[in-house]
């Protein structure tokens, strides 16, 4: 996530290039969108589909996966660069055959040497693996237009982060790059629906990929995509109508936005958490006793409340986002930890932590002291560190925000160059697990200065590394929720993360141009534009009215 100052007139600009998108060309009405999702920062128009900071803006829309799973609905599997798949050998191997018929968008015909390549370049690439798939794969195979995976053990749950979460690239580019890791992708190849028409700091365009497999669309032939730095200049344009999709925070949204137009509308469904990442190497931060009191004397209630106008729900020590996943919390372990500050400063006190000052000291002499780095464009988060930050005054434990621009804020976040992080971007799946995956597995992290796909954190504990690989060997339902209740309860022992309200996916759409919009009657993707790939999914989904 990315944000820097953006002038007015540059904005105006933006959206002088929009209204012109709407006339005609050669008598024909053409059709336009602009989306509003604030992203902190300029674009740095790199569409690598791998590399972490840049994946939101080529995957869905440029690149695709093998299927499209729908977490909002259970995980509803369509079919998309496969036309189907089957499991083999005790759910030790998966098999997809290749859809025939796709192009690139440079002509060249797609095919399963494609997708044998792109999982054989992460293979030989680590850093490119964004979900760990290697981490439970012995080999991929081609015979014909099949592909199959042999998995290490049983890995059900891995379909998802392997035939949704994972972008296949084109060999005949791709084969030729001298390093994928650092590969900035300017010009991206793709079989979507869109092809990248031109980049700037300012804006993206998108234009319809007119060879599209899926026949008739999209019908939507361009898509605007500005750079804004701050919410207030992304919200005001999504007030006024001059943009029709967003994904974003907007304060006392009721009157700023829905009073404006009948055609506004939002859905704010909760999918992850926005949590304290913790950085476990730091010498004070390691002992969990000053882990636990944070969590202690946090009052979540607030945060939500104040911070984020109560539209993101609190949420809870394990992790569980409800009510997504009201059916897997052990509802025990959650009140096992909740807002007391008394008790927080016993746990201080009693791990032999000394106060000075209005601030508790190690033994040596340190002052509990850290910085949390936030990123600066989201008023939200700015004004739910600063509450975070009140709290944890009130217990002896100092904390100073720092707000970053969002290219400084994800690679100090990633490389662990921090000691506390406000974050909030761990992708869900359709269960829990995916979530607690994402956060405690060891395999997912990396060491200081390199970058971790996710558990930025760098928590390790093999027993908790065995569960989530058992997880993956069995599909016996109760068996799973057993699982669940054991990393939850490593959330609540351990705290390697705090979470501290249930992320939703800020959604804002009118409809006065435009059907086809995700709704809760018809959760057919996340809605949010900033996921992927379902933000692809979506633009497929939308149609011009009249």
């Amino acid at each position: 996530m990315k944000r820097l100052a953006v002038c007015a007139a540059l904005l105006a600009a933006v959206v002088a290039i929009t209204a012109a998108s709407l006339g005609s060309a050669a008598g024909k009405q053409s059709s336009s969108i602009t989306i509003s999702n604030e992203q902190g920062s300029t674009w740095t128009c790199g569409f690598n589909p791998f590399n972490a900071t840049v994946v939101p803006f080529s995957f869905g829309p440029v690149y695709e996966p093998l299927t499209f799973s729908d977490p909002l609905e259970s995980g509803k599997t369509t079919n998309w660069l496969a036309t189907g798949y089957k499991w083999g050998k005790n759910n030790k191997t998966l098999s997809f055959t290749i859809r025939s018929g796709v192009k690139w968008t440079d002509g060249k015909p797609f095919s399963a040497a494609d997708v044998l390549f792109t999982f054989d370049m992460i293979k030989a690439h680590p850093a490119l693996d964004l979900n760990g798939v290697w981490s439970v794969l012995r080999s991929v195979s081609q015979s014909g237009n099949r592909i199959t995976f042999a998995f290490k053990t049983s890995a059900v749950p891995y379909f998802y982060n392997i035939a949704d979460k994972t972008p296949i690239v084109a060999k005949h580019i791709w084969s030729s790059v001298k390093d994928p890791v650092t590969y900035k992708d300017s010009s991206p190849v793709g079989t979507g629906p869109y092809t990248m028409a031109s980049c700037s700091p300012q804006v993206t365009k998108y234009q319809k990929n007119p060879n599209y497999w899926q026949k008739g669309l999209p019908t939507i032939d361009t898509v605007y995509y500005p750079a804004y730095t701050s919410n207030d200049p992304a919200n005001q344009d999504l007030a006024s109508g001059k943009a029709q999709w967003g994904s974003q925070f907007i304060p006392n949204i009721q009157a700023f936005y829905l009073s404006k137009s009948k055609d506004n509308h939002i859905w704010f469904p909760p999918v992850s958490n926005v949590s304290i990442f913790i950085n476990l190497t730091d010498p004070i931060l390691k002992n969990v006793a000053v882990r636990r009191a944070m969590a202690y004397a946090i009052d979540r209630h607030r945060v939500s409340q104040i911070g984020e106008y109560g539209y993101e729900p609190p949420s809870n020590q394990t992790g569980i986002v409800t009510p997504t996943f009201s059916d897997w919390l052990n509802k025990s372990l959650a009140k096992q930890v909740t807002y007391n500050p008394a008790k927080a400063i016993s746990i201080l006190k009693k791990a032999g932590y000394k106060m000075s000052g209005g601030v508790f000291h190690t033994p040596q002499g340190k002052a509990l002291s850290f910085t949390m780095i936030n990123i600066g464009g989201y008023s939200d988060w700015v004004a739910s560190a600063q509450i975070v930050e009140q709290q944890l005054k009130a217990v002896g434990i100092q904390v100073t925000p720092e707000n970053l621009s969002s290219t400084t804020y994800d690679n100090d976040t990633y490389t662990g160059k921090y000691q506390l992080s406000y974050n909030g971007n761990e992708p869900p799946g359709p269960a829990p697990y995916y979530e607690l995956r994402e956060i405690l597995y060891s395999k997912n992290s990396a060491p200081i200065g390199q970058i971790a796909p996710s558990n930025w954190e760098r928590y390790s504990n093999p027993a908790v590394d065995k569960l989530i690989d058992a997880y993956g060997a069995t599909t016996n339902s109760a068996k799973q929720h057993s699982i669940i209740d054991k990393l939850a309860a490593a959330m609540v022992n351990d705290v390697p993360v705090i979470p501290i309200t249930e992320g939703v996916d800020w959604y804002q759409y009118n409809t006065k141009s435009f059907g086809g919009w995700v709704t809760p009657q018809n959760p057919y993707a996340r809605p949010a534009a900033y996921e992927n790939p379902d933000w692809g999914v979506v633009l497929l989904h939308l149609k011009p009215k009249g």
